[in-house]
């Protein structure tokens, strides 16, 4: 159970590996095991395409994607590194920055930090750019405000929801 000062935090899950579905889903249960963590939502599963660093279609599986709301006692920098200790159990090795993974997890916010230090930014760096990460967060938490970008709901309607849509089994 988080202590009273604990934050809210916002967490993107997203697979293209070995049955996405069921790591997005084992994961989302995980979050919630995680110490001095709550799991206080889970968004629906949706299915994205992958994208390279040019912002165009890449050559792999699409992405099955989901986003969680946390209530953590855990530190900014502590709860990273749960996240990342989770992505290892799911066999994540660490490697080119846009290859295909069996688990991926970022950190998106983490109640009113700001962060830029080696290794973790606060908000996510490219939280604003992803239909991806804004949709499913949009579904559980349209008012959350993300320090330094507004309200979820206004972000996303800067955004399309071209190559997303909803996962089906």
């Amino acid at each position: 159970m988080p202590p009273a000062e604990a934050a809210r935090a916002a967490v993107a899950l997203g697979s293209n590996l070995d049955q996405p579905a069921i790591h997005v889903r084992r994961a989302l249960d995980e979050l919630g095991q995680l110490p001095r963590t709550r799991l206080l939502v889970r968004s629906p599963l949706y299915r994205s395409v992958a994208v390279g660093p040019d912002g165009r279609p890449a050559p792999q599986p699409d992405f099955c994607n989901a986003v969680a709301l946390l209530k953590t006692g855990l530190s900014p920098r502590e709860l990273l590194q749960a996240l990342q200790a989770l992505e290892a159990a799911h066999g994540r090795r660490r490697g080119a920055r846009w290859a295909p993974r069996s688990l991926d997890l970022d950190l998106l916010v983490h109640g009113d930090t700001v962060l830029d230090e080696p290794g973790l930014k606060l908000p996510h760096p490219r939280l604003a750019e992803r239909n991806f990460v804004l949709y499913p967060l949009r579904d559980i938490a349209p008012e959350l405000e993300i320090p330094g970008l507004g309200r979820v709901r206004e972000l996303t309607q800067r955004l399309n929801d071209t190559g997303l849509e909803s996962w089906r089994d």
